[in-house]
This record gives structure tokens, sequence and C-alpha cells, in this order.
């Protein structure tokens, strides 16, 4: 009889012990972005209009998602790249002030990302290409003690839509991007 017990408490262990792994990261929808990055509010781009120093500048997206220049008025960029919006202000500018501009569009600060729950310092945060959630998680001051160090949870804005889903420490980040690390349980 007892040869059964042990038996069975050691089947019950292997089958808890194989429940432990580490889970694949789920979602609610696919908050990975493949392609080029997409501006939004916050983001601060450095335009340049060849041979036209009045225009080139540091502009900010603002809260409507629109850049405001000097003589082309507002122009859309919020879901845009930096290349179709380098088409957007050529043809404003070509179709009332300037033969064949030649503008130049890159992001000179991108907007933050924000980290929350069980960190050292939650909070918002710049934003450096190429950031993982473990990045991340290291600017904010690291894992608290009460960490659940697998169970981060992403919260991402694209094209209007909310994206929410689980990540692995090694997975990349976006600016604009909101981080929530888990609590433990024990």
């Amino acid at each position: 009889m007892n040869a059964v017990r042990v038996a069975i408490i050691i089947t019950l262990v292997c089958l808890l012990a194989s429940c432990m792994g580490e889970r694949a990261p789920l979602a609610t929808g696919s908050p990975t972005v493949k392609g080029p990055y997409r501006l939004d509010t916050g983001d601060e781009l450095r335009i340049v209009v060849f041979d036209q120093s009045e225009l080139t500048n540091v502009y900010k997206v603002d809260q409507a998602g629109y850049v405001t220049m000097p003589l082309v008025g507002e122009i859309a960029a919020r879901g845009t790249s930096t290349d179709e919006l380098e088409g957007r202000i050529q043809s404003a500018l070509s179709s009332r002030f300037v033969r064949n501009p030649d503008v130049t569009v890159e992001v000179a600060s991108y907007r933050p990302f924000f980290i929350l729950g069980e960190v050292g310092s939650p909070g918002q945060y710049p934003y450096v290409p190429g950031m993982t959630v473990e990045n991340a998680v290291a600017v904010a001051g690291g894992f608290t003690p009460r960490a659940n160090e697998r169970v981060v949870r992403l919260s991402r804005q694209l094209n209007g839509v909310l994206y929410e889903g689980r990540l692995a420490v090694t997975q990349p980040i976006r600016a604009g991007d909101t981080v929530y690390v888990g609590e433990r349980l024990f």
C-alpha cells in the first residue's frame, strides 16, 4: 500500500513540476509590430528642408497628432512613418511655396514609455530604440522583491486600437508602450 502511495505522490509531483515551466507569451491581440516606426503624440522630429533654413527645425507631434510648420500649417503625422511624412511635407510645400522641395524627416527624440507595478521606480522613461522589457525594468530600478518576473504585461496603442498581452523579458518594446510587472503570490 505504501508503494502505491509513493508512486501516486511521485506522479503528482512530476505533473506539478511540468506545469511550472515557462509559459509562452499570451496576447489578446498581437502587440508585436514589424515595419517602420509609426509617429505619435510626443515624438520630436528633426525636419530639414534643404535650402530653406527658415523651415528647418525640430517639431513636436502635438496631442491631436499634427506637426505645425511655418508656411505649411498643420500636417497629420500620427500613424505615419518618417518617409510618409516626408512625402506629405514635400507635397504641401510644392503645391504652394517651394519648387521641388527636398525634405528629410528623422526622429530627434521618441515619445516615452511607461512602466508600472513591481519595479523600483515606476513611471515614465525616455525610449531608446531596441529596448527590451528587461532593459525597461533595469531603467526603472529593477524588479522589487515581490515582483513576478514571469508575468509582464504590455499595453500598446496602434492605429487607434489597444493591444494587450503578456511578454517575455527578452521581447522588444516600443515608444509609447505601457509595461506592467505583476506581483508574486508567494
